[in-house]
């Protein structure tokens, strides 16, 4: 059965905001670029060199999106990553790459399980512990690498790092197969957003033309974010992790374990970071006791500009990955127009609040003009998770 589309609330600025900005931060860049003679900054490479740059951050930020969605968060992702990158790089030349990226990501399950059970067992909030748990880790990471950088000299275990994550992947028939179903889903479904989006990809497609190609970290966050996406949108799963964060105790007394998808939420959280932190070992084949210091702050305004809230129950893992690309258009764009990079810091933090009150505006209006309140405008209903969890 088709439904009546709704296009304010499709196109709204709540709903779709996010990406507006981000289109007119591009279209805003290319005319300083084009009016100082600068080359063309809508190039392909340098399209795809934003995307790179964001992969670490928005693979993060997905993690963090559901952690989000659940009702916590966690402030210790980006020094839980230098401590995989840790583990990584001393390991690598002793063991091989494979087996000191599986330890990585145990290690980073580990501290997320961690957290996770002081939360839920213990009771303490989220807040502390995660703030302890980021300065208790970024100690390990002193202690392991003994305060100076470490590198990895065996020339063909660097070779397999770089591998990992410096190979180019075309992307240019992927986006077409993609676009081909997704027209043929929209057709079979009647649904004009579906189309809408299936011209968008191709013509995106068509402008980056055939030899278009970007660098893995950009292939894996599509993926992870896909999986991510469906998982939430179309499973009993994703409806009963919108249910834990958007009432915990109605979930509890409708059969969900909230404390084992609360739990979980903080492991996926902690292993997305301890990945992201094997791509940035891999990166540099180095690692020094400060790196990536800072980043989880960018992790959860990435969050926050794609719309999340932070009180749980609402989020969209592809906006959250728009907003990261936004806050690194953003960097790119200072550092390719050379345009003062000493306000950089203030013009995001203006952006994060000016997105939250966006969102915070845009909330009131639509509750304002509905009787009953969709906590969740990007899951399936809530209501559905409790009939899920009885069957």
């Amino acid at each position: 059965m088709n439904m009546k589309i709704d296009w304010r609330e499709h196109f709204g600025l709540r709903e779709a905001g996010v990406y507006y900005a981000l289109l007119i931060l591009l279209g805003v860049l290319a005319a300083i670029a084009h009016a100082r003679g600068l080359p063309n900054y809508l190039t392909a490479q340098n399209l795809g060199n934003i995307a790179y740059q964001s992969s670490l951050v928005g693979i993060m930020g997905v993690a963090m999106t559901v952690m989000l969605i659940t009702g916590a968060f966690d402030l210790s992702v980006a020094s839980v990553a230098a401590l995989a990158a840790a583990v990584l790089v001393g390991l690598a030349p002793q063991i091989g790459f494979p087996l000191a990226a599986f330890a990585a990501l145990i290690t980073a399950a580990a501290i997320g399980l961690l957290n996770g059970a002081i939360v839920q067992f213990i009771g303490i909030n989220a807040f502390i512990v995660t703030l302890g748990t980021l300065t208790a880790v970024r100690g390990l990471v002193l202690v392991l690498t003994d305060g100076r950088s470490l590198m990895v000299e065996r020339a063909d275990t660097l070779a397999q790092m770089l591998a990992f994550e410096s190979v180019r992947v075309p992307l240019f028939w992927p986006v077409v197969a993609i676009t081909v179903a997704l027209f043929a889903l929209g057709v079979l479904r009647r649904s004009a957003l579906q189309l809408l989006s299936a011209c968008m990809l191709f013509a995106l497609g068509l402008l980056a033309g055939p030899g278009f190609a970007v660098a893995a970290p950009v292939v894996y966050l599509a993926i992870f974010t896909a999986i991510v996406w469906a998982v939430l949108r179309f499973t009993v799963v994703g409806r009963r992790i919108y249910a834990v964060g958007g009432n915990a105790e109605a979930a509890r007394l409708s059969g969900i374990n909230v404390h084992a998808y609360k739990l979980g939420a903080f492991v996926l959280s902690s292993v997305a970071a301890g990945f992201a932190g094997i791509l940035f070992g891999c990166r540099l084949g180095a690692i020094n006791p400060t790196a990536l210091q800072g980043s989880e702050l960018t992790v959860i305004a990435a969050a926050i500009l794609g719309g999340t809230s932070l009180f749980g129950g609402a989020g969209s893992v592809v906006k959250t990955v728009a907003g990261a690309l936004l806050l690194f258009t953003l960097t790119n764009g200072f550092n390719v127009l050379n345009l003062g990079a000493s306000y950089q810091g203030l013009i995001e933090g203006v952006v994060v609040i000016a997105a939250a009150a966006i969102y915070t505006v845009g909330g009131e209006r639509r509750r304002a003009r509905r009787p009953i309140v969709d906590t969740a405008p990007d899951a399936p209903p809530i209501a559905e998770a409790g009939m899920g969890a009885g069957a």
